[in-house]
């Protein structure tokens, strides 16, 4: 089984009790320090910004948590202000699903029954992502500006709340603005060629990012380009 990095701490909020045992022993092999809990208000209690058991460098929510499911869960650590990754299990496959659990603010979504490696790998992804710091300047296409240090979106001077993903989609596309990014390059970049290029998983994160920096602001930032990419057209 494959490795995670070093002193890094995970939280893992699954109620089925043999799963999150095999999740909980998986990790701690693997080298991380891991903590369980079993129900949403618990997962909130823990992973709150400032309280709870401290800081987390990834987190595991599972949708059908007891109490608050896991949709409402990350709404809510976003609304609080946290920024560590999360990785949402579920048992729906439905493009609604994934789309609802994205704009909860989720980085990224794993469908049950998993591979553990798969899961694993996809765990040291977001957090590798996260622990990047870009010492590049602000980049800005008409009045949408994407900060790589800060990690943060601004169009009209608003700020956008984004998900790790969906952050790293927009950086690579403003950065080549004016260029056509391929679905392949953006596989290879942004989920370290881990996704399958046939899934859907590319729309489903551009669809959530029209819906946050786009739709409601009148614009048209990020256009689809038929069987290849997508592109920011640099005049916008």
């Amino acid at each position: 089984m494959i490795g995670f990095e070093e002193n890094m701490r995970v939280l893992i909020a699954e109620d089925d009790e043999r799963l999150a045992a095999l999740l909980h022993q998986s990790a701690t092999e693997a080298g991380w320090e891991a903590e369980l809990c079993h129900d949403g208000l618990e997962a909130l209690a823990a992973a709150a910004p400032g309280g709870g058991r401290g800081d987390f460098d990834v987190i595991l929510l599972d949708w059908m948590l007891p109490g608050v499911d896991g949709v409402t869960v990350c709404r809510r650590l976003r609304s609080m202000g946290s920024r560590t990754p999360v990785l949402m299990l579920t048992a729906r496959n439905g493009v609604q699903e994934r789309v609802a659990g994205l704009d909860a603010g989720a980085d990224d979504y794993l469908s049950k029954p998993f591979d553990l490696d798969e899961l694993l790998a996809r765990l040291r992804a977001l957090h590798r992502r996260s622990s990047f710091e870009d010492d590049a300047p602000a980049l800005q296409v008409g009045g949408l500006v994407v900060d790589p240090l800060s990690r943060r979106v601004t169009r009209d001077g608003t700020e956008i709340a984004v998900s790790a993903r969906e952050f790293d989609i927009l950086h690579l596309l403003v950065e080549r603005a004016g260029q056509v990014v391929s679905r392949y390059r953006i596989l290879d970049e942004v989920w370290d060629g881990e996704a399958d290029i046939r899934s859907n998983v590319i729309d489903v994160h551009v669809a959530a990012l029209r819906a946050k920096i786009d739709r409601p602001f009148g614009a048209n930032t990020i256009t689809t380009v038929r069987n290849v990419g997508y592109r920011v057209d640099a005049e916008r």
